[in-house]
């Protein structure tokens, strides 16, 4: 393992071995320059997506080791680096690490200033708390889901986007900073609760404003969500996609400008019922040249256009390559960590690696000075 840069430099988490959002946090704080040790299990387990451990990217950035929780020997292990650590990451059912004997009472016995983090998706207490479910079904019961999708059309599963990564990982990598920077001044730890279903509602707070004003239409409907014509999605002459989003009258009229377009074809930008036939305007317009054309006319202008890259282009896009928002680590392109930092800046990841004998040794002996 390269030696570890970036704003988390010194910090150190122990991981025990999860999918989906809790590897999503380990990956961002790793990223961010702490040292994770993840605890794989011994034996596989068929969780999640299975793929060749070198595309398993968020497993990227740190070591790995593998014991046995089960046993009085893998138990003691975990107490032993939590001694050392600022933070853990688990992402089991609630109750399944106190009957390990690693929940956050034995741990913070041991080490009273770590911060124990918890993943799951209905949170550690409530109804549905011990259920299993999965991305979808966390933002379906927030309300976030309804609003995703066109009109009269069932709502669109998001990826697991909103739920696994937005409203789970990423909250969690950002509770555990901030009660490890809290842990910093009272020398106390503590259990951050992070659930998708929680997180998910809170990455819908601005929805949820806007429907307590009464300003939240039926699904498809909106502005942001395809309910006009100039916040859309359009087909061109090679069938690739491009996307507009002038929302603002100044930047709306910088696009219709550039294409030719005017009133007598789209009527008014704000009046509704001008929307239908705004849109087969925009649709046939778009229509009549390849999307590297519009490219051509629209990029980089006020018209708040972009293509629709696919993941095979978007790394060879000419922004995000100017800006190394892809790189290659070990033959294997991937985005590079985020944000960005001036001053200490993030390191390039290293790849996810195999659990060996060599690298047990070398992890064991950064986090406990022996073999």
């Amino acid at each position: 393992m390269t030696q570890k840069t970036g704003p988390l430099k010194g910090i150190r988490i122990v991981e025990l071995a999860g999918i989906g959002p809790s590897p999503m946090a380990a990956m961002m704080l790793a990223d961010l320059g702490a040292t994770v040790l993840r605890i794989d299990r011994t034996e596989p387990v068929k969780l999640g997506v299975e793929r060749p451990l070198k595309y398993n990217l968020m497993l990227r950035n740190r070591q790995t080791i593998a014991a046995d929780l089960k046993t009085t020997a893998g138990r003691d292990l975990v107490l032993q680096l939590v001694e050392k650590a600022d933070g853990l990451i688990e992402g089991f059912r609630p109750g399944v690490t106190e009957r390990l004997g690693l929940g956050p009472d034995d741990c913070l016995a041991r080490n009273p200033r770590l911060v124990y983090g918890r993943m799951t998706g209905w949170g550690q207490d409530g109804p549905l708390s011990h259920a299993a479910g999965h991305d979808l079904n966390y933002i379906a019961v927030t309300g976030v889901l309804d609003a995703i999708g066109r009109d009269g059309q069932p709502p669109t599963p998001p990826l697991n986007l909103v739920g696994d990564y937005g409203g789970g990982g990423m909250y969690l990598a950002l509770g555990m900073v901030a009660a490890m920077l809290e842990a910093r001044s009272s020398g106390k730890g503590q259990v951050v609760d992070a659930a998708i279903c929680d997180g998910a509602a809170s990455l819908g707070t601005s929805l949820f404003g806007m429907h307590a004003a009464g300003l939240l239409a039926p699904r498809g409907q909106n502005i942001l969500d395809a309910g006009t014509p100039w916040y859309e999605v359009y087909q061109c002459a090679d069938d690739k996609w491009i996307s507009i989003a002038p929302i603002e009258g100044k930047f709306y009229s910088d696009l219709v400008q550039r294409l030719g377009l005017g009133p007598a074809e789209l009527g008014d930008q704000n009046e509704r019922a001008d929307w239908p036939r705004a849109r087969q305007a925009f649709a046939a317009k778009f229509r009549t040249r390849p999307r590297d054309a519009w490219c051509a006319l629209l990029e980089g202008t006020d018209a708040c256009f972009a293509p629709v890259m696919t993941p095979a282009e978007a790394p060879m896009h000419p922004h995000l390559v100017a800006r190394k928002t892809f790189i290659d680590v070990e033959g294997v392109m991937q985005p590079a960590p985020a944000p960005r930092f001036s001053r200490t800046v993030c390191g390039v990841p290293v790849g996810p690696r195999e659990i060996s004998e060599e690298g047990t040794r070398e992890a064991l002996e950064d986090w406990l000075g022996e073999g």
